[in-house]
Parts: structure tokens; sequence; C-alpha cells
């Protein structure tokens, strides 16, 4: 069961258990990770499951077959604060080699701005 750590604004972390294949979007919504809402459930036709994903991370996450499409890309036009590791959750399963993954949610001040 891979495990999923969230930065907040506020400083706090957050680390969730996380069934596999799950995307982060699931994972957040199920455990009520404040600041994720995954409006659409999942169906990229909105932004509210934007994530930061820590540099550390992006080529395994990518690797496990997880690549930015464009149709992915349109839609972080669109969302708040957009970075370079920017990501909708909703596009990310979870598997166990993405085991202790770090995101942030959007307007955290993370150390790899």
């Amino acid at each position: 069961m891979p495990k999923i750590t969230f930065l907040h604004t506020d400083g706090s972390e957050q680390t969730i258990d996380a069934e596999e294949n799950w995307s982060i979007m699931q994972v957040a919504v199920e455990s009520k990770v404040k600041g994720i809402e995954g409006a659409c459930g999942g169906s990229m036709a909105c932004a509210t499951c934007h994530v930061y994903v820590h540099p550390d991370w992006i080529d395994r996450v990518t690797a496990e077959d997880n690549e930015q499409s464009d149709e992915e890309e349109d839609m972080l036009d669109v969302a708040f604060d957009i970075r370079e590791t920017s990501r909708l959750g909703c596009q990310i399963k979870l598997n166990n080699a993405l085991d202790g993954l770090i995101v942030a949610l959007p307007g955290t001040k993370t150390e790899w701005e």
C-alpha cells in the first residue's frame, strides 16, 4: 500500500495510506484533504485536484505510466499558481513504486520553488 504525503499551505503535512491504482485525487477526496475538491470526479474537466509533485518524484511518476497529456496541460492553464511540477491529481495513478510520494497543494510554499 503506497503512502503519499500532502504538504499544506499552513506548513503542515498529512501522510495517507493509499489504495493501489487509485489516483491522487481519489485518495485526497476519500481522506478529506483540505484543498483538493475533485469536482469533476476525475474526468479532467476542472483543475480542483491540482497539486505540485516534488521534483525528486516527477520522473518516477512519469515512468509509472502517468505521462502528462496535452489535455491535462490545457486544463492546468486555468488552475491557480501553476508551477513547473504542476499536475492534476486525477491523472496520477498510485502504485507501490510511488510509495513515499510527496505533493503540495496549490499556494504552498516549498523548498523546491
